[in-house]
């Protein structure tokens, strides 16, 4: 068993997310079959632009005045689901969405890939 605490783990800050990657290839532990980051969405980080990438589970772990756009194109996200802590979500691959939040709200995460490779849309579109 390998363990590590969330505060011991890299942040990288990217326009629109905070990502501290926990599990997976170049994580702070290491693993060649699935993927594990912390997620924080905040001002701190800017707004996210909405994105799709493979299939995966992410569990809010807190929020405040957050909330999940879905949709079938990148300038077509017409769901929008409000969140809180304990909020699972699932999203089929290359499924698009965006993370936002009103005046000082924030989301906080658990995102979760079962895999290592083929994460980003190129990739994807790439193996097929």
């Amino acid at each position: 068993m390998r363990i590590v605490e969330r505060e011991e783990i890299y942040q990288n800050r990217l326009l629109g997310r905070v990502i501290a990657s926990a599990v997976g290839r170049n994580s702070a532990i290491s693993s060649e079959k699935m993927t594990v980051s912390f997620a924080t969405y905040s001002a701190e980080s800017g707004p996210m632009e909405p994105h799709n990438h493979a299939e995966e589970t992410v569990v809010v772990l807190d929020c405040q005045n957050g909330w999940v756009r879905r949709g079938p194109a990148k300038d077509n996200l017409n769901e929008k689901h409000l969140l809180k802590k304990g909020t699972v979500m699932y999203f089929d691959e290359l499924e698009w969405h965006v993370f936002e939040y009103g005046e000082g709200g924030y989301i906080d995460a658990l995102c979760i890939y079962g895999q290592v490779d083929n994460i980003r849309p190129e990739e994807i579109k790439f193996q097929k």
